[in-house]
């Protein structure tokens, strides 16, 4: 494998070229946003991933965000368009989610929401095949949660996809935060409920050590609102049976 590897020069010249191929005048024409470089079809020469998008004139926002990919052998190129292809800071990883030796392609995308929402994509491209392996919006339909402020200071949060439960102390909160919510007795004053964000945040993590990683997923615990923060959960999900599954779950909170 090592005559498949390249020098730091040549990735940045593969790079250069790519960039290059897609370089336009026109400021509504795609331009390479984000570039990496790995085998991504199993065949042991390294491919060139990219994203397209077209950019905003005096802003940052790029909108038809595209991935491609060069296979290494061939020179071939397949396009993939995104679902959610709009946003902020389109960045490619490269890494082996699924255990095969072969690098999947790990995509995210700030929506630039104040809530801190994410779009992120996995996708496998093994034999010149694309496979979805991750979609966010999916993830984000099948992790649901309860939170329901409790008498005495405390919220719960419930993760229904698991079934677990979890109590928030929150009677550190500022005295004029607690007030409006309970009574002196520590009983509320009616019923409240805050609510889970979707994905704010999901990262590639080798917790074993074994070559293959693992997903860290945050989502933000909120209470009356937004930027009410509570905490977040995080859920570790790993590749098992064909789809990540859930492996370990935490809620964790703000110290005071």
């Amino acid at each position: 494998m090592n005559h498949h590897r390249m020098s730091v020069k040549g990735y940045h010249r593969e790079k250069r070229n790519v960039m290059n191929n897609y370089y336009r005048t026109a400021s509504n024409q795609p331009s390479v946003i984000s570039f990496a470089r790995g085998d991504v079809t199993g065949d042991r020469v390294p491919d060139n991933v990219y994203l397209t998008g077209v950019k905003t004139s005096a802003s940052p926002f790029i909108q038809n965000i595209t991935l491609h990919i060069q296979d290494g052998k061939t020179g071939n190129i397949q396009s993939v368009p995104l679902r959610e292809n709009a946003g902020y800071n389109p960045t490619i990883f490269l890494g082996d989610f699924t255990g095969n030796g072969v690098d999947d392609i790990f995509i995210s995308i700030a929506t630039g929401g104040s809530g801190g929402i994410m779009y992120h994509y996995i996708y496998s491209f093994v034999g010149n095949t694309v496979r979805l392996l991750f979609d966010a919006n999916v993830y984000n339909e099948q992790y649901q949660y309860e939170v329901t402020y409790q008498d005495n200071y405390k919220v719960k949060v419930v993760s229904k996809i698991n079934n677990k439960k979890y109590i928030i102390d929150i009677s550190a909160r500022d005295a004029d935060y607690l007030n409006e919510i309970y009574e002196q007795n520590g009983r509320l004053k009616s019923p409240i409920t805050g609510f889970v964000n979707p994905l704010s945040g999901l990262y590639p993590v080798d917790f074993d050590s074994n070559g293959v990683y693992e997903l860290l997923a945050y989502q933000k615990v909120a209470g009356r609102y937004n930027a009410d923060s509570l905490g977040y959960v995080l859920n570790t999900l790993g590749w098992s049976d064909n789809r990540f599954v859930l492996q370990n779950q935490y809620v964790a909170v703000f110290g005071y």
